[in-house]
């Protein structure tokens, strides 16, 4: 398994919170998505056979929030 930390715009409430977990886990491969409101960030335990990283920054972008690169 993969690990990678994704900074990500336009969190605020525990709604965005819950977007963005459950459109990065109805992902193949994402065993893992940890959303850290304060800081901005997700962390993504994923497999890298599975999935990669423009399929995840994808699913947040269609849940209607930014990436704003890696940590």
């Amino acid at each position: 398994m993969s690990v990678k930390q994704l900074k990500v715009s336009g969190m605020s409430c525990r709604h965005c919170q819950r977007a963005v977990q459950d459109s990065l886990l109805a992902l193949p491969g994402i065993k893992r998505a940890e959303v850290d409101l304060n800081q901005g960030t997700v962390t993504v335990e994923y497999d890298a056979a599975r999935v990669d990283l423009d399929d995840m920054k994808k699913s947040i972008e269609d849940a209607g929030y930014g990436v704003n690169g890696e940590l």
